[in-house]
């Protein structure tokens, strides 16, 4: 089935056609670059790289653009560097690195463009004279406004009351109020495929944009799709900065490993509000855990037969093109794990290996080594680990089987599970746990 979008602008599912499908661009909303990012910021990021594998996918990875902005000028970040001490490009090259390796741990692609705000303030200034030059926009006071009644469809994508508009329908001259208007322009042009950003964007801002951009060019469309990933939540209330209920990534990263982190950000609709609790995630390492005991049984070399592995991955694929619907994609590589253990010849294994990896990586999952996932390749107990197993393997042979039953048990009890054959020890896997108590966000100012 060919990829379908929710569109925010018309509220319903449309069947993806991009305008040029060797030119395909996506545009996003990035961070503001002030502070550590928290698991709510990390839920878009995942949420439009899906979307990009996707696009790469079909499209083929040189025909697909993805810009993704840095705002590294704005209120918060002049009062986060005030409050700091220090110069405002020291703290946004920072927390730009921050941002990068955090995303970067959550298994995220780059963007094939990273445009920061501060580069493209003339692009921004020039919008804003064409708008005044044109009649939607005036001076006021030192400052530029949007003439709300010169564009007849302001307030379409967010359908809100026309008093709400006017209040939101302020375009100030300082550049960052309509940076994404000006970047977008510029690397993708006036109209583009897709734009996406959080629920909580579609107004005022991309209300703005839309009317910046189309005042702006003349009437001509901005962004055909719009796409908006739903809220994170603590305990229903949004996950937020200003409520003091966040926790970082890099927190979360001390806690589990990112893919780890990933895949429970996916098991909810990217369009569904998620609420985020340590059962969550104890349950993402578990299907982790699943999806590589699968992946670690032996795989033998066999040509591929009436592409059984590509009818294998259809089903998630089909779930994914279906308006990334990872809850069912995810299901599905249950299924596929399933059916690895079932599977009755090498062949059918072979195969349903095969998919369950390509459906893994198609979703930014399943690219570590199965052996050195279950074993914990990062366990600094690993030579001790090995010893103990090798002793037990002494004391086999020595036929002392209380001494290796008592050594299996001790390893079994750190979490350790050994896998016997005849012929000895052929391997090990470490179970991973987390605390059973759901371990949320203490409040805390923001950093």
């Amino acid at each position: 089935m060919p990829l379908t979008l929710y569109n925010t602008l018309t509220r319903r599912k449309e069947p993806f056609e991009p305008i040029d499908p060797t030119r395909v661009g996506l545009y996003v909303c990035g961070p503001t670059v002030y502070d550590f990012p928290h698991i709510g910021n990390a839920r878009a990021v995942v949420a439009f790289d899906l979307l990009y594998r996707l696009l790469r996918h079909e499209y083929g990875p040189e025909h697909v653009r993805y810009v993704r902005n840095i705002t590294d000028v704005e209120d918060k970040i002049i009062a986060a560097a005030r409050e700091n001490g220090e110069p405002i490009d020291a703290l946004t090259r920072r927390t730009t690195a921050i941002f990068h390796e955090d995303m970067s741990a959550l298994n995220n692609l780059p963007p094939d463009v990273e445009p920061r705000a501060t580069e493209y303030i003339p692009q921004m200034i020039a919008m804003i004279e064409r708008l005044i030059a044109s009649g939607h926009a005036y001076a006021a006071e030192g400052h530029a406004l949007f003439r709300v009644t010169s564009y007849a469809k302001y307030g379409a994508l967010s359908r809100r009351s026309r008093a709400d508009m006017i209040a939101g329908a302020r375009v100030e001259t300082a550049p960052y109020n309509i940076e994404c208007s000006a970047m977008s322009e510029t690397e993708l042009g006036e109209t583009f495929d897709i734009h996406g950003g959080g629920l909580d964007l579609i107004f005022p801002h991309h209300e703005n944009e839309i009317a910046q951009s189309v005042c702006a060019h003349a009437g001509h469309s901005f962004a055909r799709y719009w796409l908006h990933n739903g809220m994170l939540t603590v305990g229903g209330v949004k996950m937020a900065k200003s409520e003091g209920n966040f926790i970082t990534v890099r927190d979360a990263l001390a806690e589990a490993p990112g893919e780890v982190i990933r895949l429970a950000l996916l098991t909810a609709h990217y369009r569904d509000p998620l609420d985020w609790t340590n059962d969550r995630l104890r349950q993402a390492r578990q299907s982790l855990d699943r999806f590589y005991r699968a992946l670690s049984l032996t795989r033998v070399a066999v040509l591929e037969r009436f592409g059984e592995e590509d009818e294998a991955l259809r089903p998630v694929r089909e779930a994914l093109d279906d308006d990334m619907n990872t809850p069912l994609a995810l299901a599905e590589l249950h299924e596929l794990a399933g059916a690895v253990n079932r599977a009755s010849s090498d062949a059918e294994r072979s195969a349903r290996q095969g998919a369950l990896a390509s459906a893994g990586r198609l979703m930014g999952l399943l690219e570590r080594d199965p052996r050195d996932w279950l074993r914990g390749s990062a366990d600094p107990d690993m030579d001790r680990i090995e010893e103990r197993i090798a002793a037990r393997a002494a004391a086999r042979r020595e036929r002392r089987f209380a001494e290796a039953d008592r050594i299996r048990t001790e390893l079994f009890a750190e979490g350790i599970v050994l896998e016997d054959k005849p012929d000895g020890t052929t391997s090990w896997v470490k179970v991973h746990t987390l605390p059973r108590e759901p371990i949320l966000p203490t409040p805390q100012r923001s950093r």
